[in-house]
């Protein structure tokens, strides 16, 4: 079955992951691996988490375990579980006992698979360090829906209270291509940080539209930001482009962005947005809890569908804030946002980023079964001084970005249209150097 295989690597070295295809005939039900990390104690987790109106009956496929001289074997069986009223249930979970927090709890989930065929790419894999693992995903046409997601709660493994937002099990259509080019951020200002006419904006959107672009992502709804969600997504519509829109998070909290909520509800062009995203780091940046970001998130949800738009709603984070907070974010987004940059890893070199951002968009996708991962952000700066082997250059540069393209170039968006000669110079004096139109 094309569910991600697992490639657990004893020591350091560079390998490499032959290439594999597989073709499905016929709709196919299997069990998929899936991870969660668990607080120490009592701890009830995986099954089939779903949100009722009103009483039902669901039938539905899922995973069990059973031991046989030593042996583990999971099986998918149909259940059958009626829901007495209105509320959230999570049916067939498992439970257990934790003794160390953090501790990754290793699980089976159904995955169902449209007939089609399914490839694995030929991946190389440097690891540095002992035991890695890396999970190499498959892709196809047609995309793997895989029907549970996590819920783990010290809480009763079923229950009728505390209703959640409902989980989406499909992966999000149209976020990506299956080239290896899509996206690029953007922000409307000069050189010295002030405000771009809208006809400069106009024309940048322009610029980047010839480059093969199909998609701009904007950091802030703020309107008193320099106008930019109306100036850019007016440029987005002229010229044939989608968006992903930002709601931009700063030191002010979820206080201080709400107001880009209100922006958004009186928004007109929502037929060319792809994707929102609320926040960008905000947690890795100290200036929210993962609690207070899944409440502002659900809440943005609502109003965004009140006013005509059910597309995908996601936030962003490091890869090492998202495998913290996945147990709380999941259920709350469509589809799960990284940022992930090689020239902060210092045993990168910008031969090896494509490898390396492809890596990490695997664990991305590993995070939430049955939602699919994003790169929302990611470069290579051209000025600067090195990060241990990851050194800047104009060059170095032009090789990073061609390897991140050839990798996941599909899947990522390019950090940024220009350079950004208004930012301080910040950790290796490189704030201001990663533009990358010229690239392309």
């Amino acid at each position: 079955m094309p569910t991600p295989s697992v490639n657990v690597f004893p020591t350091p070295g560079t390998y490499t992951i032959p290439a594999t295809t597989i073709t499905l005939t016929e709709s196919t039900t299997v069990c998929a691996a899936t991870s969660t990390v668990a607080p120490s104690g009592p701890v009830t987790y995986g099954g089939i988490t779903t949100v009722v109106e009103t009483a039902t009956t669901i039938v539905c496929p899922v995973a069990t375990l059973s031991t046989k001289n030593g042996v583990i074997t999971s099986t998918i069986v149909q259940t059958t579980y009626v829901c007495p009223a209105a509320g959230t249930y999570t049916i067939a979970p498992l439970t257990t006992t934790v003794t160390e927090a953090s501790t990754v709890l290793v699980y089976p989930t159904p995955a169902s698979y449209a007939p089609g065929t399914y490839t694995q790419a030929e991946t190389t894999v440097t690891v540095t360090a002992t035991n890695f693992v890396y999970i190499c995903p498959y892709t196809s046409s047609t995309a793997a829906l895989p029907t549970s997601a996590p819920a783990i709660s010290t809480s009763p493994a079923v229950s009728s209270t505390a209703p959640a937002a409902p989980v989406k099990s499909t992966a999000v259509p149209g976020l990506g291509t299956n080239g290896d080019q899509w996206a690029i951020t953007y922000t409307p200002y000069t050189s010295s940080g002030g405000c771009k006419a809208s006809s400069d904006v106009s024309v940048d959107i322009a610029a980047i539209a010839s480059k093969g672009f199909t998609t701009v992502r904007l950091y802030s709804a703020d309107s008193s930001d320099c106008n930019g969600l109306e100036a850019v997504s007016s440029a987005c519509e002229a010229h044939g482009l989608t968006m992903i829109i930002g709601v931009y998070i700063k030191s002010d909290g979820i206080a201080g962005a709400q107001p880009q909520i209100t922006q958004l509800s009186t928004f007109t062009r929502w037929s060319i947005v792809s994707l929102v995203v609320i926040g960008n780091e905000a947690i890795f940046s100290q200036f929210v809890s993962a609690s207070e970001l899944v409440s502002f998130i659900s809440s943005a949800k609502a109003t965004f569908e009140g006013c005509g738009y059910t597309g995908p709603v996601t936030t962003t984070e490091p890869l090492s804030v998202l495998k913290d907070i996945a147990a709380q974010l999941c259920p709350v987004v469509d589809i799960v946002g990284c940022n992930i940059h090689p020239f902060f890893n210092s045993d990168v070199t910008a031969g090896t980023a494509g490898d390396f951002v492809a890596g990490q968009l695997a664990l991305v996708e590993a995070l939430c079964p049955g939602k699919s991962g994003i790169n929302l952000e990611t470069g290579w700066p051209s000025a600067g001084i090195c990060n241990g082997l990851a050194c800047p250059g104009t060059s170095e540069q032009a090789q990073a970005i061609a390897g991140i393209r050839a990798a996941v170039g599909g899947k990522s968006v390019m950090f940024s249209y220009i350079n950004d000669e208004w930012k301080e110079p910040g950790p290796f004096e490189c704030e201001r150097s990663w533009g990358v139109v010229g690239l392309f």
